[in-house]
C-alpha cells in the first residue's frame, strides 16, 4: 500500500512538472502579449497578464500594419485553415485509396509498390521541393490554394497506417459483401469508411497540425501577401521587430504567436478521444 501511494505521488509529480515545463513558455508569451511594448521593453518578459489584451489582439486581428504587411492576422488564419484542412483531407483521401488498392486489389506488384511508397518517407520535402516547384510553376498554380495544397497531399505515413488497419479487417466482411452483391466501390464506402472513422480522425489530426505548421513550401509558393499563412506572418513580424529605430512590437508578435497555436490545440482537444482510439486500433 505504501509503495502504491508513493508510486502514484511520484507519477503525478512527474506529470505536473512535465506539464509546467511545456506550458510555462506559452503562458509567459501570453502574459507578455497583454502589456504595452514600452512596458515590455523596460521590464522584460512578464509572468502576470496586463491590461492591453483587447488592444494588442484587436490590432493584430484587424490591422494589417500591426503584422507588418498588407494582410491581417485574421486573413492569415483563414489561409492557414485552408492549407491545414486541404492538406489533411487530401492526405486522408489519397492514403485511404492507396491502402485500399494495396490490400484488397491483390495484384502482383502490390507489395513492391507499397515499399516504394513507404521508402518516400526517407525523402523530406527539401529534397523534392525544386522539381515540385517547377511542376507547379509550369501548371500556372503559383499563388493559388491549389498549388499550395496539391503537391503535398501524397502521404506514405497515412498509407502505412490505413494499410495496417485494413489488414486487420476480417475477410468474412469482404465475403459477406460479395454475397450481398456489393462491388469494390460500395464495399469501400459502406463498410470500410465507417469502420475507419477513428483512424480517419487520428490521421486527420496529425496531418492538420503538420499542414498548419508548414513554412517552407508556402513561403516558396506565395509571393502575394494575400496568401500568407500565419506561420509566415510570425516570421515576418519577428524579422521586422528591430527595423525603423522604434521600440520593438514584442507584445503583438507574442499575440500573433499565441493565436497561431490556438486552432491546432482546439482540434487536438476536441478530437482527443478519437485520436487515441484510432492509434490504439492501429496497434491491434
Amino acid at each position: 500500500m505504501y509503495q502504491s501511494k508513493w508510486r502514484i505521488f511520484t507519477n503525478h509529480t512527474i506529470l505536473v512538472l512535465g506539464s509546467l515545463f511545456m506550458i510555462l513558455p506559452v503562458w509567459i508569451a501570453f502574459a507578455s502579449s497583454t502589456h504595452t511594448r514600452e512596458y515590455i521593453f523596460q521590464n522584460g518578459l512578464q509572468f502576470l497578464p496586463g491590461g492591453e489584451f483587447f488592444t494588442n489582439y484587436g490590432a493584430i486581428l484587424f490591422d494589417a500594419d500591426a503584422t507588418k504587411g498588407r494582410v491581417t492576422a485574421l486573413e492569415m488564419l483563414f489561409n492557414s485553415m485552408v492549407l491545414g484542412l486541404g492538406f489533411a483531407i487530401g492526405k486522408v483521401i489519397i492514403s485511404m485509396m492507396a491502402a485500399y488498392a494495396i490490400v484488397y486489389f491483390r495484384f502482383k506488384l502490390a507489395v513492391p509498390l507499397f515499399w516504394i511508397i513507404f521508402s518516400t518517407l526517407l525523402l523530406p520535402l527539401e529534397v523534392r521541393i525544386v522539381p515540385s516547384y517547377e511542376v507547379v510553376a509550369n501548371l500556372g498554380l503559383l499563388n493559388t490554394y491549389t498549388g499550395l495544397i496539391l503537391p503535398l497531399i501524397a502521404s506514405a505515413t497515412g498509407t502505412f497506417f490505413f494499410r495496417q488497419f485494413y489488414r486487420s479487417v476480417p475477410d468474412e466482411l469482404l465475403e459477406a459483401a460479395r454475397l450481398d452483391g456489393a462491388g469494390p466501390i460500395r464495399f469501400f464506402i459502406d463498410i470500410l469508411v465507417p469502420l475507419s472513422v477513428t483512424m480517419i480522425a487520428a490521421i486527420f489530426i496529425i496531418m492538420f497540425v503538420v499542414g498548419w505548421n508548414q513554412y517552407l513550401w508556402p513561403l516558396l509558393m506565395t509571393t502575394d501577401d494575400q496568401l500568407y499563412t500565419i506561420v509566415i506572418g510570425i516570421k515576418q513580424v519577428y524579422n521586422s521587430l528591430y527595423e525603423g529605430g522604434q521600440i520593438p512590437q514584442f507584445p503583438k508578435a507574442f499575440a500573433l504567436t499565441i493565436m497561431a497555436s490556438v486552432p491546432p490545440v482546439l482540434v487536438v482537444v476536441i478530437f482527443q478521444r478519437m485520436f487515441v482510439k484510432g492509434l490504439v486500433e492501429t496497434e491491434k
